[in-house]
């Protein structure tokens, strides 16, 4: 059965908050020991979580390395990228403007935005401010990544070619998550203020609530900083560091780096209603737009605690035992992070780690259980299990393939026949070359994207990525035309996060 106790003070000398009756459930000692087991059975490198109640930082601490080379700890005030989490604070930029009275949530984007277009012109024209906030545009979930990352195009680029992106949905009928949609809120707020969206976030948020050491650009974590370096961790592989990928064009979505001390205080602001330290700094109505359901997601028949799921904007929303809950989750290259709030309760938290894992997920649920009452199960452990099946059913995937495909056959034409340019209005240009009897494919707006092709079978080639460790091994198809010539290459890396299957590529030279 579990004890009650206080939480030891040596977890708490750093800001001499004591731990009060009015905490429900958690002990923290049994959380604290709970996390190092977790961080450790996830093989994460370093990660941090802090815990905010009534307006206070009640938990907050680093666990583990910030580069596991260097072997310098992680402590709350340690840099992350909080990925989507930037998402809500690009949706409280635009409350601070419709409270200013400087745009409303229904107005047209075109307003803005001339230029904006998507795949239908009565989508284009009725496309609203809301609308971007609360991913029901018609598009798939994650529809037309690939034009924003590491690409060498603008935010303006890249919100003008998702004109050429095809929907999977009816137009405000379904859910489908779109960082290009928050793109172009960001250049929303540009256009109505002049100032970036960059610039706004700093004046109106990183600065007012104290949060000295976030950043919104990975140009500004500078050498010898205290920044957690991403990794990449895969079974039975050496865990890696990885370079911080810049997403600047993409910057509204997913660009904010920020320590667990410094969202704290972001935090401590959604619960109290856009409130800080005696200043308002969204307003109410603000904040209750943010939190209200706009999109409604899907609720498993077998939840016995969850009866209903939604997106506002920029935020999750569901319910916990009757409570309202409010989060969000955030995915970079080697970075995931965790926030949640329970308004209710003025309670909230934030975790964020320097590796692809689930562990802030299950750190959702745990947590969440443990607050209202006991943890049903060991909820790390479950995902855990989940995540390495899920990696070992992609490693047999592939070995599967290796097995079955025709190792007697051969390319249909000369290695040479395939070198050249192939291109699509959407992305642009790949090319392929020969380098030492090799094929090498380059995809030329992202320069992180190149490798050798591997002859799988027929005009079927194998590739990884040479600079991206984080994406599995994929192929590379030549399609020929009536006379025995190619004129289109196809390219497949399956993958949860980019569909290079919407990648047009046709041979132009």
């Amino acid at each position: 059965m579990k004890q009650k106790q206080l939480l030891l003070s040596i977890l708490f000398f750093a800001f001499s908050i004591p731990l009060t009756s009015a905490q429900k459930g958690i002990v923290y000692t049994e959380l604290d020991e709970y996390i190092q087991k977790a961080q450790k059975d996830w093989k994460i490198p370093g990660m941090a979580i802090a815990i905010v109640k009534d307006g206070k930082i009640v938990f907050s601490k680093g666990y583990g390395v910030k580069n596991i080379n260097k072997k310098a700890t992680v402590n709350d005030e340690t840099l992350f990228a909080i990925a989507s989490n930037t998402k809500a604070f690009t949706s409280a930029s635009i409350a601070i403007l419709v409270d200013e009275g400087r745009l409303k949530l229904d107005d047209k984007v075109r307003q803005y935005l001339p230029y904006f277009q998507l795949y239908d012109p009565y989508v284009s024209q009725e496309m609203t401010v809301r609308d971007l906030l609360c991913h029901r545009s018609g598009l798939a979930t994650f529809s037309g990544d690939l034009l924003w990352y590491e690409t060498s195009y603008s935010s303006k680029e890249v919100i003008e070619r998702a004109r050429f992106l095809k929907p999977v949905y009816g137009f405000r009928t379904t859910f489908g998550y779109s960082n290009i949609m928050f793109i172009a809120a960001g250049e929303v707020i540009k256009a109505v203020t002049d100032s970036t969206w960059a610039q706004y976030v700093e004046a109106h948020f990183l600065k007012p609530l104290g949060m000295k050491h976030s950043n919104t650009s990975i140009k500004y974590l500078t050498k010898g900083g205290n920044f957690a370096q991403p990794h990449h961790v895969e079974s039975g592989q050496k865990t890696q560091t990885i370079n911080y990928m810049s997403w600047d064009n993409c910057a509204p979505a997913a660009a904010i780096n920020s320590s667990v001390k410094d969202m704290s205080n972001w935090l401590i602001m959604n619960l109290n209603k856009g409130k800080f330290k005696g200043k308002q700094i969204v307003s109410s109505k603000g904040i209750w737009e943010m939190q209200s359901p706009h999109t409604i997601l899907p609720v498993s028949r077998n939840s016995t605690a969850e009866n209903f799921s939604a997106y506002g904007l920029g935020w999750e929303i569901a319910d916990f035992k009757g409570n309202k809950i409010i989060s969000h989750g955030g995915g970079a290259d080697g970075m995931i992070s965790k926030t949640l709030l329970i308004p209710s309760e003025n309670f909230g938290f934030v975790v964020l780690t320097n590796s692809i894992n689930y562990l802030p997920s299950a750190l959702g649920k745990y947590i969440l259980e443990d607050y209202f009452g006991s943890p049903t199960r060991d909820w790390s452990d479950l995902y855990l299990n989940y995540f390495n099946q899920t990696h070992a059913n992609d490693l047999a995937k592939i070995e599967n393939e290796d097995k079955n495909r025709n190792k007697a056959s051969k390319p249909s034409l000369d290695l040479s026949s395939y070198v050249g340019t192939y291109s699509g209005q959407m992305y642009g240009d790949a090319t392929i070359t020969l380098k030492k009897e090799k094929l090498h494919i380059q995809f030329e707006p992202t320069k992180v994207f190149s490798g050798d092709l591997k002859h799988f079978q027929y005009d079927t080639f194998t590739l990884k990525l040479e600079n991206t460790p984080s994406l599995p091994r994929g192929k590379v198809t030549f399609v020929l035309d009536a006379t025995g010539k190619v004129e289109e290459m196809k390219v497949d890396i399956p993958n949860p996060d980019f569909d290079f299957k919407e990648l047009k590529f046709l041979k132009v030279q």
